[in-house]
């Protein structure tokens, strides 16, 4: 039997934890240990730092409490059409992604994932940004539909940008040089798993979401704008908000040619 997400996923956290380095918010971001923690942001980064060590709000009664691992897996959709009208307040959204960026795993435990989160006027600037780097590649006869889509981005209530810092990638291919070429994919493949939790965390609390990839046309603006190191690499946005409409019907491929099973 699979245990219940409100208890499984997301139970009751404690009030101290580990985290690496600092967390900001509105935007929360994710730094190293050492050396790599984030400058302290100035006035017009709208960013609001808070220690680790703040106690995380205990799981309140949600969607997530009354469905299974394995039914948040099928009802992970694309949402499109998002509005503001989230149905959890940022305390639970924070802990959510907390609880994913500590429990998430990575390859030989590096840890090299790195989150910023969006909400609110951080997010609607995230996307302000996209557009106004997006008008001046695009064609004019293509940008009404470009325009189209990203407000469409914009009506949601938050964004989170993965990021992938390379150094803890380079410093496991001096440690193991056995498997060096092996560890910049398996680095893409700890910030996938971060995408995919938080993902479906958040739509078993009733989000809409969406994965997107407007990377790297972004990269340069929006980490000088939030003061993101920029060695570090952005890897995808899943941008959430209420849900405003439906998903599209799911196609599915037959499982016999996708699925293999041998010793049954």
């Amino acid at each position: 039997m699979v245990a219940p997400l409100s208890r499984s996923l997301f139970a009751r956290l404690p009030s101290r934890l580990p985290l690496r380095g600092t967390i900001y918010t509105t935007s929360l971001s994710l730094s190293h240990q050492t050396s790599r923690v984030l400058s302290t942001p100035t006035a017009s980064s709208h960013i609001s730092p808070f220690t680790t060590t703040s106690p995380l709000y205990t799981a309140s009664a949600n969607m997530a409490s009354k469905m299974s691992f394995m039914d948040a897996i099928k009802a992970r959709r694309t949402y499109y059409q998002l509005n503001k009208e989230v149905p959890i307040d940022d305390s639970r959204i924070e802990e959510i992604v907390k609880h994913a960026v500590l429990h998430v795993p990575s390859s030989f435990n590096s840890q090299s994932s790195r989150l910023v989160v969006l909400l609110k006027k951080e997010h609607d600037q995230f996307w302000d940004f996209t557009l106004e780097i997006l008008k001046l590649l695009t064609p004019a006869d293509k940008f009404d539909g470009t325009k189209q889509r990203i407000n469409g981005f914009k009506a949601g209530y938050g964004t989170i940008l993965f990021f992938e810092d390379p150094d803890p990638v380079h410093q496991l291919e001096k440690n193991f040089p056995l498997y060096a070429d092996h560890f910049p994919t398996w680095s893409e493949h700890t910030s996938a798993m971060h995408q995919y939790a938080l993902w479906v965390a958040l739509e078993a609390e009733g989000c809409g979401a969406s994965l997107q990839h407007y990377n790297p046309v972004v990269d340069q603006k929006i980490q000088d704008h939030w003061k993101v190191p920029q060695e570090w690499k952005l890897r995808a946005q899943l941008v959430f908000g209420g849900r405003a409409g439906e998903p599209g019907e799911k196609q599915f491929k037959p499982l016999e040619e996708r699925l293999f099973i041998h010793g049954k």
